[in-house]
Order: structure tokens, then sequence, then C-alpha cells
């Protein structure tokens, strides 16, 4: 693999009015390598490459590329400079084809500026196939899934002859077989000598790719780590500035408090009759791949959807709900694993999405008290550690950990007896995962049954002290105590034999 260093970035400054995003950030990127940029939300990392994107332009620092500095003033002159930053969140049209994506703004013209189509999809068609795509040119990219609409963003990149891909959480809504086949097209791009910076907050994803990290916190460079130095509780302290010991450490509860949601043959559409118990105290995990019906499940439980056959108690006695304001009343909660829609309303305040669950119980003769309301959020914001300008904070400006925050703090409200969160860190930081760990361990000491459905096998073996398993809709196993390992529950995830 070549070590030529194929640009670097000295010193960065950025700032944002009074707010210093970047300071003295240095990256360093060889080409034909994976090089990897972590940190917590707020640290830095989506700046530094919208600096280098060409999307924002440093205060003061240098871009090197090729040994030569240059200047990127616009995101046209880093994609001519062959830098390509792919989004998050996907930006294709998908009101047109995959051959008018991919050369979008950059369409071959001929005589009288026509457009050669022709062309288009010939250069389409042979990217496609070496990124081993199952459709073609001509393919609507609406009817295209995300993990497909993002191979269209990276043959966007390849047909502009891209040196430096910037990948942004490309996993974040890929399932498990499709990020695997992400991977192998980054690893096949890599092994052509692209050099590939990629973000991501999942430590296994970046053991798995990358030669090199950099790690920022707080906008500024904290260092650089190797392949052969990555450890994650060294990774986590350079990031959070703290040692990560007891990351995910929790004395594991033996005893079993009382039970408080009782689920007999609850069953619809892909959810195979499942019955189970909850206790007050304890902290429940629900695991299983892609598919396996963990959602569709709480859902029934929750009233979202409607359930075809089963019985719930709560408390001994039997409940009947068939919405989620009746599971509301009885003091049961689901925070969604899509929080910005399906939870939270993102221009909306803390104070508006918080107290939404407890306006009725805040209001006289229907007029809502909003300074109770006011202090409530308060109490809200600090006992969470939610980084909110106020109770007036628009929710859609923070980060994805204290838009998480926001949304537990509207099931605290409700005093939650049970509490089913759906994985309740997916696209948080390290740092607000602890945080989050912490809550639900409050929650459980305070005798609240938590359900934690998590695709995060080290998350579900690290905070629960007991684990269900399912398997293409079906509850097919449960794990305890020392038992609670990934081998075991994936062996029940995958119909082998967890015995």
């Amino acid at each position: 693999m070549s070590e030529e260093i194929i640009f670097e970035m000295r010193g960065i400054e950025k700032r944002f009015g009074a707010t210093r995003a970047l300071r003295g950030v240095h990256l360093t990127v060889r080409s034909g390598e994976i090089h990897a940029v972590m940190g917590e939300n707020g640290a830095g990392k989506s700046t530094l490459m919208k600096i280098l994107s060409g999307v924002y332009t440093p205060d003061a620092g240098e871009i090197i590329l090729d040994g030569k500095p240059i200047k990127i003033r616009s995101p046209g002159e880093a994609r001519a400079l062959g830098i390509n930053l792919i989004y998050q969140e996907l930006s294709v049209a998908k009101n047109m084809t995959v051959a008018q994506n991919v050369f979008m703004g950059s369409e071959p013209k001929g005589p009288f500026f026509t457009v050669k189509g022709g062309e288009m999809r010939a250069r389409t068609n042979a990217i496609l196939a070496d990124l081993g795509s199952r459709f073609n040119a001509d393919t609507m990219v609406s009817t295209l899934s995300i993990a497909e609409q993002q191979q269209v963003e990276i043959a966007r990149a390849l047909v502009h002859e891209s040196r430096i891909l910037i990948m942004d959480e490309p996993t974040a809504a890929l399932s498990d077989r499709e990020t695997e086949q992400l991977f192998r097209i980054i690893e096949e791009q890599r092994d052509k000598g692209l050099a590939i910076l990629y973000i991501s907050h999942r430590m296994a994803e970046v053991e798995r790719l990358a030669r090199r990290i950099t790690v920022l916190r707080d906008g500024a460079y904290v260092g650089e780590l190797g392949k052969d130095e990555l450890d994650q509780k060294k990774v986590v302290q350079m990031m959070v500035g703290r040692p990560a010991d007891d990351f995910y450490s929790h004395e594991r509860r033996t005893s079993r408090g009382a039970e408080r949601l009782r689920v007999e043959n609850v069953g619809a559409g892909k959810v195979k009759p499942a019955s189970f118990v909850l206790h007050a105290g304890e902290v429940t995990g629900l695991a299983g791949l892609v598919g396996a019906g963990r959602t569709e499940l709480a859902r029934l439980i929750f009233g979202a959807d409607k359930k075809q056959s089963g019985q719930v108690w709560l408390d001994g006695q039997e409940v009947h709900i068939t919405e989620p304001l009746a599971a509301i009343r009885h003091g049961i909660g689901y925070l969604p694993e899509d929080r910005k829609s399906l939870g939270l309303f993102m221009q909306l305040s803390a104070m508006e999405n918080m107290s939404m669950n407890i306006l009725s119980q805040n209001a006289t003769a229907g007029v809502v008290d909003r300074r109770a309301l006011t202090r409530l959020t308060r109490e809200s914001i600090s006992s969470l550690n939610v980084k909110v300008s106020g109770p007036e904070g628009i929710v859609g400006g923070l980060s994805g950990g204290n838009q998480q925050k926001v949304l537990l703090a509207r099931w605290l409200a409700i005093k939650p007896k049970v509490l089913i969160l759906d994985e309740p860190t997916r696209g948080v930081d390290v740092g607000a995962k602890s945080e989050i760990y912490k809550i639900i361990h409050q929650l459980a000491d305070s005798g609240t049954a938590v359900l934690c459905i998590s695709s995060e096998l080290a998350e579900l073996v690290g905070i629960c002290d007991r684990v269900m398993v399912m398997c293409e809709g079906k509850l097919t196993g449960e794990v305890t105590g020392d038992d609670i390992t990934q081998e075991k529950i994936l062996a029940y995830a995958t119909h082998l034999d967890a015995a």
C-alpha cells in the first residue's frame, strides 16, 4: 500500500460568531488508505470536512494537496480537485434516473448544447458494474433502497475521478447485509488508490476499516492513532477526555423485582404470538437481526399498531391498549428508533417537545400553565445535562445526543412504569451514550421496567440484566447472567443451537 501523503490540513481554525468551532486542527491522509475521523457530536468533524469539501473556508491554517498549498473556495472547486463529500443525509433527486443523478451539473454536451445521453448511460453503467450494483443507468432513483441510493452517490463521486472521498456516517440507515456490501465497495476503492475519510461513531466499523484515525475534541486536535494502536477504551478516553473503564460497567441485577408487565401471545403480521414478562427495576434487552420483528412487537405493545392476538397485563391487571394514548395513560412509554420522523418535532422548542405528554396535567380549563412547564423543562435540562440554550431552544438545532435526551425527557415526565427504548443510542456519540446508559439505570433503580431494543450487541451485553432474542418474528430464546454474551445472543438470533 502506498505511503504517499495525498493531502494535509495544518492548523485549521474556524469561527462562527463567538463560537470557535475549530482551533489548530491537523489532518494527514495518504493515498490508498481509509482514515477515520472520530469525536463526539460538536467536536468539529463535520466543520472540518466541510472546509475540505469547499462548503466553508477556514479562518486560518492551510491545506496542502500533492505537496502544494491550495485554496478551496467552493464545492465545485473541491470536485475539480477530486474531493467529494457524501453526506449522511443523501442528496439524490428521486424523480430522475441514476445516470441523470450521477452527472447532475456536469452532463457531457454535444452540438448546440444537447446532452449526450448515450455517453452518460454508458459511463454510468461502467461505474455501476465496477461497484457491483444490481441496477442500471436508466433506473429511477425513487425505486432504489437507501443502500442503493448511496451507491449512486459513490458513482457520482467516481465519475468526477475522485482522489479523496469523504463519507459521513454512511451505515446509519443500512442493514447488516447492506453494510457489508458497502464495506466491500469501500475496500475495493481503497485498493485502487482512493483516499477515504470515514466519519463514524461505531468503533467496530473503524477497527475493521481504518488504517489510521484522527481524534478531535471540542474543536481541537487530540491525536492520531495507527491501526495497531486502536483500542476502544483509549479512543473513548481521547474523545471524551476521561477514562472509559466504566463505559458499560454496571452491577448486573440477579434478583428480579415484582412483575410489572406481562405479555401473553401478542402477535400480528410478521410477529408470531409472543409471551414474556418484564420486572420492576430490571433492564431487559430485546435482540435480533434486522427484520426480526423487534420494533413491530414493541409497537403492538404500545398500541401504535393493532394486535391480532394476545393480552397485556400491567401490575397484575389486564389492560386494553388500542392506541398510544391509552398506553401513556397506563404509564407505558415508547421511544422510537427514528427520533426525527417518529419522535421529535424538530421545528418546536425543547419545552414543547418535552412537555407534550403532560399538557393535560399542567392546564386549567384548557389553559396551559407555561410557568409550570418552563420550570419542569429547566429541571429536565439540568438533570439530563441537555446542551440547549434554554426551554425555548429549537430542537432541530441540537446534536443527535441532545435530541435523544429531549425525547427521553418527554417520557420521563410521565413517570413511566414501563419504558420501551428502541435503539436509544443510534447516531449519538460516546459521551452521550454514557449519559443515556446512566439514565437507563437510574430509571431501573427507581422501579421502572425498561425494555431496550438495540442492534449493538456489545450495548445489550453491557447494560442489560437479561436479554430476549427474536428471529424471523418469533421469540427464540433468553439469556441471563454469565450467559449474556454476543455469541449466545447471535446463536438464538440465527436459529443456531444456543445451548
